[in-house]
């Protein structure tokens, strides 16, 4: 097993999610209707669950979580973790890593049986190697890899702790 070279420590993690969140409070200024974040399973729930919290004080509306549960090697079958009208919506759909944006764009298709009033994503790190056409809307950060390296966010006890290549 290759070694890990941490590309975001948890403090950097923090400061990362902190910005998204006032990004995201900021594009949702003047929007109507509730807040919705969908982290993809499991890491992108554990982001979702901190921006969140973060979200609470510069928000006037509600914002709920849920999970979308999927096979990011085979993607054709997608769930959501409970049944939520989507209609009039702000959704924010939240993974932790994006590469081709192979995951995003599944996780994207049962949402697409409502009318949401808006979807933007959200990645805490993105890789540059896209093959469908999804762009997050909101990433802490951007990266360039080689197609053999892999990122993954470490999470301990529901908090994010890092990111590292290996």
């Amino acid at each position: 097993m290759s070694e890990k070279k941490y590309i975001l420590s948890e403090s950097e993690a923090q400061q990362k999610l902190k910005r998204m969140s006032l990004e995201i409070a900021e594009s949702l200024s003047g929007q109507e209707g509730p807040v919705l974040l969908i982290g993809v399973q499991n890491s992108g729930v554990v982001i979702a669950e901190a921006i969140g919290g973060l979200l609470r004080p510069f928000l006037d509306k509600k914002n709920d979580i849920v999970s979308v549960k999927l096979n990011k090697h085979h993607p054709d079958k997608v769930e959501l973790s409970e049944i939520v009208p989507l209609n009039g919506v702000n959704i924010i759909l939240i993974d932790d890593v994006t590469n081709s944006g192979k995951t995003l764009l599944y996780a994207l298709k049962p949402l697409l049986n409502w009318h949401p009033r808006t979807i933007q994503t959200l990645v805490m790190v993105e890789r540059m190697h896209k093959m469908y056409p999804v762009k997050p809307d909101f990433v802490g950060l951007s990266i360039s890899t080689t197609l053999e390296e892999h990122i993954q966010v470490e999470t301990i006890d529901g908090k994010i702790v890092g990111a590292y290549v290996v």
